[in-house]
This record gives C-alpha cells, structure tokens and sequence, in this order.
C-alpha cells in the first residue's frame, strides 16, 4: 500500500498548540500555523484550554485541506497530562495542567503509593509531572471524579479520541515518567490498582497504530473524506528520536529542545540513572526503553533573557570566553541535574539585552545539556533538534565540551516530522547540518573545564 504524502501533524506543546502539514515524500513542512498554549486558572484547578485548541485545529484542518489536500493525521504532545473521559466519552474534569501545584499533604500521601525509582524508570517530580501524582491529587480535590471516569488516555490519544471516538494510550506517552508503567516489561505499575484504576487506563497501544478514521461531524466540519486515517501518536520528545532511529545504528544521542531539554541516549554507555538529577527512563516508539535526562532549558531561556534576546557578534563570544563570565545552575531550580542550587554569575553580569549576555547563556544550556549527556551515559554523535538547532553557540559549546560532533536539524520542527513518519513505507534519510567549527578549541573546553569545577565545587541552595 502507498504510504500518504500530505501528513496533517497536531503538534501540542507546552508553549504551543501548532498544526503542521508535512509532506512525506520531501521529509518537510510546507505549512505550519500556532496558538500560544495559554492555560485556564479554573476552576477547579489549572487547565489547558482544550476547547480553545480544538476550535484552531479543526479550522487548520480545513484550510490545509483546502490548500494542499490531507492524507492523514497523526498527534505529538508534551507529557505528563493525561484526559479523563466519561461514559458520553467527553471530558470528565479538565486536563490539569503540570504545573498546577499539589499540596504537600496530598504528595506526601501519594509517596506512599508511589512504587520505587528501579521499577518504573520514573524519579519522583515537582507537583503534577508524574501523572499519578496527577490523578491522586484530582481524586482527593473531587471525590466523585474517580467513579465519573470510564477511560483514562493519554494526551495525544485525547486528540486522537476526539477526530475518531476510539480511546487508547500510547507506549511513549504511558512511559514518560508517569509512575504508572514498567518500561522493561511493559506492563501496568502496581500504582494502577493502588489508585483504583484497574479496566479505567484504555489500552495501550504502538505509537504507528491506526487508531481509527474520522467521526462524521469531524469530516464534515473540516472537509476532509471520512476514510482519513488516524495515527495513534506519541510524546513529542520520542517524535524527536523516531526519525533517528530509523535511520541510524547506536550509539547516538537526541536533544529535543523547547519548554524542555530533553536527552535521549541510545546505546551509551551502562549506567545506573540518579532519580534526584532528573534522569528517567524513557519508552521509545518500538517499546525499547531509553536512558533521559531534562532540564527546562527553553524557560531558563525566556527567564534569563528577560523578553530581550540578542545575537552576540564574534567580539561578545571572544570576551565571554576571554573574561569566562558564566552563568551557574540552575535557574529553573525544581528540575534538572542540578535541582536546589541557586542560579550566579561568575564575572558581572552582563547586562539584559547584551550580546554578552546572550553568549554566555549560549554556554550555560549547552554546559547543562552536556552535563545530561553524562548522566545518560550518552555515546557517539548528539543530535540537536528543536529551537536550539539554530543557536550557534550553544552547538559550538557542546561540541567543545562533550569531545564528540554535534549535529543540527534542519528541520523547523523535528517532533511534526517524527509524528509524520509513523506513516512512513520506508525509513527516511535525514538531512542534517555540521555544527560549525571551533575557531579556538582549547579556549571553548577550558571554559568548559571551568563552568564543570564551579559545578562541582559545592551546590548554593537556594
């Protein structure tokens, strides 16, 4: 059978909703649109604006169809959400937003019920990253919820219910620091049954599935045929990783780049994960469990940069590097390798807007990046994709830093083209970008060198 060209992807991030078409048979985007993801404050607690998602998506729809005809569609969202459905298959209470905080009481009893690190692969996060902390918190806020719930889907599979009406989890999503999955036997934690959720969490099924074809209003509403098939979908991160998989033999790393920094290693070196530096196991598209660690290296970004980014010229990386002013973990001080640290300069700080200051945030997310890589026991060439992909010297930095070659995507968003490829008949043959060369090397690692012993030196809490 022909694989379809023209893949509509529902790209849910955590910045952005996005609606991209990618054209399989190019391996491109030809047309992308986006919505800020802003949330809802509730009640009763904070959500994502899923009705106001959907008005935009099904419009996208229809446009892209008008204008380059839809063959399918496939989903890719962030983690750690998950949708509770009722018997009528609608929400049963909004999807909570992560962030939302839960009250240590509630947590603390949660811990209780929480299986260990070494089975589930998932470290214990801040307030609703782990979705059972979620789903344990929504419980004790509205205790008539749980009997209100006939299927629990994870959060590409809440879009994919919606365009055909079939409820499903994928492994990718299901395994993505949930505490709710084994990813070495890939089957359902002992949290299940604690929480009360035995025959509730819908079945849990390969990311390149055909979950269904549209429902007869979606066709209606959009335009497009009713046979439009529907992929069961995946976390963005492993969108990220799938089209490398495919294409290229380990050891190899993945950087998905956004809100998050996520790395993914695949056949690195063996090391046991550290729950308490953000390492987990993630779950790839094929089931295979995967070494990761993250950090929220596109919010330190916004944070640091104070809504005033600046490209540096040669001059500002040459003093930076001369001057090794730096800028020490952690800025976003709940996640990441260095959880609990206070973020400061070494040097002045540069000032908001500077060059100066642009460069040596560079080399902060590239030095925090590097310090992931470790933690994973990454080996072989590193992968960057995302926004960072365009950032000069944060390639430069990481390559300097790790000793291996840093290639960039050149695709403007690589979780749409992975989501795509679940429809692929054959594997792709990726196009990617050198990291441009150091003119100095020996100057980049020894600022490396430097920013690891300030690291190491002792934490400053915050």
């Amino acid at each position: 059978m022909t694989a379809p060209r023209h893949i509509a992807v529902i790209d849910i991030g955590k910045t952005n909703a996005k609606l991209a078409l990618v054209d399989l048979a190019t391996r491109t985007e030809i047309a992308v649109v986006t919505r800020p993801n802003k949330g809802l404050q509730g009640p009763p607690w904070a959500h994502f604006d899923t009705d106001g998602h959907w008005d935009f998506l099904l419009g996208a729809l229809k446009t892209f169809h008008r204008a380059h005809h839809v063959d399918a569609i496939s989903v890719t969202t962030h983690g750690a959400s998950i949708a509770l459905l009722d018997r009528d298959g609608v929400l049963a209470a909004p999807i909570i937003d992560y962030e939302h905080p839960i009250p240590d009481a509630i947590a603390a009893a949660y811990d209780a019920l929480r299986p260990p690190f070494a089975h589930t692969g998932s470290p214990r996060l801040a307030n609703g990253l782990n979705a059972g902390a979620q789903l344990h918190y929504m419980f004790a806020q509205d205790p008539r919820l749980l009997a209100r719930t006939d299927k629990i889907v994870t959060y590409p599979q809440y879009w994919g219910h919606r365009l055909t009406g079939v409820a499903a989890c994928d492994v990718t999503s299901i395994g993505c620091h949930t505490d709710l999955w084994h990813p070495t036997s890939g089957t359902f934690s002992d949290v299940v049954d604690r929480l009360g959720l035995a025959g509730k969490i819908a079945p849990v099924r390969k990311s390149g599935d055909i979950l269904g074809t549209l429902l007869p209003s979606i066709a209606k509403a959009t335009g497009l045929p009713p046979a439009t098939p529907v992929a069961v979908g995946m976390h963005d991160s492993n969108a990220s990783l799938y089209p490398h998989i495919l294409e290229r033999d380990a050891p190899f790393s993945v950087i998905s780049t956004g809100t998050w920094v996520i790395v993914m290693a695949l056949g690195g070196r063996p090391i046991g994960l550290d729950p308490d530096r953000d390492t987990l196991m993630n779950v790839s598209a094929l089931g295979d469990p995967v070494p990761s660690a993250r950090f929220m290296g596109g919010r330190e970004y916004e944070r640091v940069q104070q809504a005033h980014p600046c490209a540096p010229t040669p001059n500002d990386i040459a003093q930076v590097l001369a001057e090794k002013r730096m800028l020490l973990p952690a800025v976003e001080a709940q996640t990441g390798p260095f959880q609990g640290r206070q973020m400061r300069w070494i040097g002045t700080e540069p000032a908001v807007g500077s060059g100066l200051r642009a460069a040596a945030l560079s080399f902060y997310l590239a030095m925090m990046t590097d310090t992931c890589l470790d933690l994973t026991g990454a080996d072989g060439p590193s992968i960057v994709e995302g926004p960072f992909a365009g950032n000069p010297e944060f390639l430069r930095m990481l390559a300097a830093a790790t000793g291996r070659p840093v290639f960039a995507s050149d695709a403007a968003t690589g979780t749409a083209i992975g989501a795509a490829l679940l429809f692929a008949d054959k594997p792709p043959s990726g196009r990617m970008l050198p990291a441009t060369k150091l003119d100095n090397p020996s100057q980049w690692r020894a600022y490396a060198a430097l920013w690891r012993k300030f690291c190491q030196s002792g934490p400053v809490a915050v």
